[in-house]
């Protein structure tokens, strides 16, 4: 933590609205004097203290930093040499496959590649990272090494959490010893993947990821990319063990994909059912086929949260880590031109935090609030969301963050 004053820095004030319509959002310049992480005063201007950082916002404007809340840091070719996929020939089993001689033949340059990950979304504005660790035979809890290492080298920059992957099937891979030992070894959330296609027995699966949660007092998060029915008899499964075992609140579905296929009153009981566990979504807004219904998600009351999977890896050669592109991308996905709804899809990335909620109050910055931000080069978070602007500065705890993000090949 570091005590910081930010000086002329646009902050959203509230929207200018004319006949029912918004036609912008109103900014004010203003002071933020950060102490101990927290922010203590607002003004608009504030003397300069002895002995405090400043940081020069030239009335680019202030917003909370982002969350990327799914990413694979152990397994990735950024940084390194441009490299396709291989054709798909047999689902999720070819890359399974893959991994078993690939992931070993990675080890070596794992550890270089996680960090410069890192340090790339520091860049790109984020101040926590929840990234998937593979726990598998062919890998053991190596991987994990080097990702509890690199976080770890990180924490005083950001905060983070690390998803036990059983990436090669929890029973298929018969890696519950492993993950147990995972949970004791660095990993704070238990993982899981496709418990009927993958493991092919979806009891058994999810009772087996439950146990290990508890046991280790942890949450969990399950990656499903089960389609249609299964996907949703899966939701119900997951949501009956979640309640059993007083986990409400602590569980992610990623991906989700079901979702996007399910309508009327099949969703709608989807959706209540996750509304009884308090279970999470987490989507990297899929483009090539239906997306997640993230407006009817949020409307409910169902936490959603955006993340990018990989920035390159054996299994999408995309991925950029630029989180407000990813929000770009959201609102052209669902069709979101007006000033209000571009600026509120920022809540996907932040944790919920908008500068404006939805009925054009300032809630954010207060007094007392964790200074976890960013400054970018917007006149507006509609702006910055919709034209993909820039950031210039990352801010945590009231530190300003130096990244060595010149050196990264993207």
């Amino acid at each position: 933590m570091q005590n910081l004053l930010i000086k002329n820095a646009q902050l959203e004030t509230g929207f200018d609205e004319q006949d029912g319509v918004i036609l912008k959002t109103n900014t004010e310049k203003k002071d933020i004097l950060v102490r101990q992480g927290v922010i203590i005063e607002i003004n608009d201007s504030i003397e300069v203290p002895e002995d405090i950082a400043i940081l020069e916002a030239n009335g680019q404007l202030l917003m909370p930093s982002l969350r990327e809340m799914h990413i694979h840091i152990d397994k990735t070719y950024f940084s390194g040499p441009w490299k396709a996929c291989k054709p798909i020939t047999n689902g999720i089993f070819t890359r399974i496959e893959e991994e078993q001689k690939l992931l070993p033949k990675q080890l070596a340059v794992a550890e270089k590649r996680a960090e410069r990950v890192v340090q790339h979304l520091l860049a790109q504005g984020h101040t926590h990272i929840r990234s998937h660790c593979n726990i598998d035979p062919s890998i053991g809890l190596k991987n994990l090494e080097v990702t509890v290492k690199v976080l770890e080298r990180y924490k005083s920059q950001l905060t983070y959490e690390i998803v036990a992957f059983p990436q090669h099937g929890l029973l298929r891979s018969n890696v519950e010893g492993l993950m147990r030992e995972a949970m004791q070894s660095g990993a704070t959330l238990v993982g899981g993947v496709d418990p009927a296609t993958v493991d092919r027995d979806i009891d058994r699966s999810l009772e087996t990821m439950v146990d290990i949660a508890v046991q280790a007092g942890a949450g969990m998060d399950l990656h499903l990319h089960d389609p249609d029915s299964l996907g949703a008899f899966t939701f119900d499964k997951l949501a009956t063990l979640t309640k059993q075992a007083n986990l409400e609140g602590k569980v992610t579905i990623s991906h989700a994909l079901a979702l996007g296929d399910l309508s009327g009153n099949d969703l709608q009981e989807t959706i209540e059912l996750l509304q009884s566990a308090q279970i999470d979504i987490t989507s990297t807004i899929p483009i090539n086929r239906p997306t997640v219904p993230i407006f009817t998600l949020d409307k409910a009351g169902i936490p959603v949260s955006v993340g990018h999977d990989s920035l390159t890896d054996h299994w999408s050669p995309f991925g950029t880590g630029n989180t407000i592109e990813k929000l770009s991308i959201l609102a052209e996905r669902f069709k979101l031109i007006d000033e209000k709804s571009l600026s509120q899809v920022w809540k996907f990335a932040s944790g919920g935090i908008t500068p404006l909620n939805n009925s054009g109050e300032q809630v954010w910055p207060k007094i007392g609030d964790k200074a976890d931000m960013l400054i970018v080069d917007a006149s507006c978070s509609a702006e910055a969301v919709a034209r993909r602007k820039s950031i210039s500065h990352t801010i945590h705890q009231g530190k300003k963050i130096e990244t060595n993000i010149d050196a990264v090949q993207v």
